[in-house]
């Protein structure tokens, strides 16, 4: 894949400054006349050419529109916070499999104390970018604020919980849905009670008991299968 830009709008004549110029020009070592791909905030990515490269700014002129690589299904990716290292894996692979958000869900069962995770979100948003760059997606998924789980199951729309011992529901065609996954602890008693009360759907992943973070990675994986693009 060409080297991807990011820019706040694509327009003819785009003039690339800050990071993204330091990034291309002098780590990647992009030279004029190299044919690039630029992406936006808006979802449209096109080809382009650089078309000058001076001190601190780099020209390019934007040409042919390119097609989506964004799923039809709206993947939301509810992650109870696990380890961090773990955590960031999940967020960097959920990115590259299509995640439309990244919700990290306070559960009963975790057991990182607050103080450690507060504060991430710049770098599990510099996470998802990275990811989103690489992989050549269109959109960026937001990272939200840390919730709990009631606060999510509030929302509205599908939701799919996954827990090892779970009798499966049935889950008939999607266009959007919110995966729920717990911490290594699993889900509490009262936790799994709620989900049943406001309706959640049930699934698991297999005969085996997986690690959340592959159960995360798993779960992406099974649902853009069945009802996305993979």
């Amino acid at each position: 894949m060409r080297h991807r830009i990011f820019v706040d709008a694509i327009s003819p004549v785009v003039v690339i400054t800050g990071g993204e110029f330091h990034h291309s020009v002098r780590v990647v070592r992009v030279r004029v006349g190299e044919e690039v791909e630029l992406f936006d905030k808006a979802g449209n990515a096109a080809r382009a050419i650089v078309q000058a490269v001076e001190k601190d700014r780099a020209v390019l002129t934007a040409g042919e529109m390119l097609p989506s690589r964004e799923s039809p299904l709206r993947l939301h990716l509810a992650m109870a916070i696990i380890q961090l290292e773990k955590f960031e894996l999940v967020l960097q692979k959920a990115t590259e499999l299509g995640a439309a958000s990244l919700i990290p869900l306070v559960t009963d069962r975790i057991e990182l104390r607050r103080e450690r995770y507060q504060g991430k979100a710049e770098r599990w948003e510099r996470i998802v970018f990275e990811a989103v760059k690489q992989s050549g997606r269109m959109r960026v998924p937001p990272v939200e604020q840390p919730v709990t789980l009631e606060e999510v199951l509030a929302r509205e729309g599908a939701k799919i919980l996954f827990d090892a011992d779970a009798e499966p529901d049935a889950v008939e065609r999607l266009e959007e849905v919110t995966l729920l996954i717990g911490p290594e602890g699993g889900w509490s008693e009262d936790e799994l009670r709620l989900a049943r009360e406001r309706g959640c759907l049930f699934q698991r992943l297999g005969p085996r008991r997986l690690r959340a973070e592959t159960a995360a990675i798993t779960a992406l994986s099974v649902i853009s299968s069945r009802f996305g693009d993979l």
